[in-house]
């Protein structure tokens, strides 16, 4: 694992525990009359940034959930060939998302979206959203047309 993929899960764990943290707080502080004044749009925020590195760190990891159930019963070339066209099945997927969050990157860029209570600009978690679909499809395009990886002690 190089040290940008180490970086990356640190980044996205600790989005994770900050959004795990908020929750924490907001319960607490609703119990004992504190309230913590968006806590929705903190978390909203957190798990966006956790999940979006998780699906560039998976794609890289070559461990997004699969069903080899029929897959395993293949010979080896057709085993190949499915796992060419999974890839390619996954990169019209990760495509078709990141062609609707552009759509609605580049039609409310100049709307200043935030959140209501406590100004999360949307514009920002947008960019942040679409630099990783765009990560993950060019690992799942160099996949496709570098073949399949072996695993490590095969």
């Amino acid at each position: 694992m190089t040290n940008l993929l180490k970086g990356a899960t640190i980044v996205g764990g600790m989005a994770l525990l900050a959004a795990t943290a908020v929750d924490t707080l907001a319960v607490i502080g609703r119990n004992i009359g504190l309230p913590l004044n968006g806590s929705i749009e903190l978390m909203q925020a957190v798990v966006l940034v956790s999940g979006a590195l998780s699906l560039v760190i998976a794609a890289i990891e070559g461990s997004h959930a699969h069903v080899s159930l029929v897959v395993d019963r293949l010979p080896p070339a057709g085993q190949a060939w499915a796992a060419r066209l999974a890839t390619a099945l996954t990169l019209l997927f990760f495509l078709a998302l990141l062609a609707g969050s552009l759509w609605l990157q580049f039609d409310l860029w100049h709307a200043h979206e935030q959140s209501e209570i406590i100004g999360v600009p949307w514009r920002v978690l947008r960019l942040v959203a679409n630099t990783c679909l765009v990560l993950t499809l060019l690992v799942l395009l160099r996949r496709l047309f570098a073949g399949p990886v072996r695993e490590e002690g095969a």
